[in-house]
């Protein structure tokens, strides 16, 4: 499979926006409320490291020929992190998310041509090849920039995300609403209906 160097770049660029937009962050500000429902701006950041450092893991051991778990202890193990790392200091949490950041662009970087086919295993226990990743972590890093409510919006996503998203956004919605309720709401017969959660 070929290196997917557009998802590659706009990762890292995401990343470099993500670690400018911290800089400097104050403890006070990561206990702010997020845009994120119970969440604060430490558990975002908690969340932007700990997806980070689950694909450098996933990497590496696929590349030793093992499969493991995004998560240890997978949903509830995640969210037990997640909880538990919100409250660290601001410079704790904007170095973990620095950390392991740019792991992840050296591990996208130095992965040989052989590597993009190989296999990690999702959250939900199901599996895709490595070449997904980039865009899964741009896609997740875009997200959560707005999430942090500290400036930018989601008029910031670039074309080349949107792009990307959209359509994979358009696929999955009639999985997420009633359809006929979906198609009135198209037809301009309907208030939009409501979406079982995104993921």
């Amino acid at each position: 499979m070929a290196k997917p160097t557009d998802e590659i770049n706009g990762c890292r660029e995401a990343h470099e926006r993500l670690l400018r937009l911290v800089d400097g962050l104050q403890t006070e500000s990561v206990r702010r409320a997020s845009l994120l429902p119970d969440w604060t701006v430490g558990h975002v950041l908690t969340h932007l490291a700990r997806n980070a450092e689950a694909m450098v893991l996933r990497v590496r051991a696929s590349l030793d020929g093992q499969l493991i778990d995004q998560y240890v202890g997978g949903p509830d193990g995640r969210s037990r992190q997640i909880a538990s790392g919100a409250s660290r200091t601001a410079e704790e949490l904007v170095e973990d998310v620095a950390i392991w950041s740019r792991a992840l662009d050296q591990e996208f970087d130095n992965l040989p041509a052989s590597g993009w086919d190989l296999q990690v295993r999702t959250v939900r226990g199901d599996t895709h090849s490595i070449s997904l990743l980039p865009f899964r972590r741009w896609r997740e890093v875009e997200v959560h920039l707005v999430d942090l409510n500290l400036g930018p919006t989601t008029e910031d996503w670039g074309p080349d995300l949107v792009d990307r998203v959209l359509p994979r956004l358009l696929d999955q919605l009639e999985h997420r609403a009633d359809r006929n309720h979906l198609a009135a709401w198209m037809l301009g017969r309907a208030e939009a209906p409501p979406l079982t959660p995104w993921g």
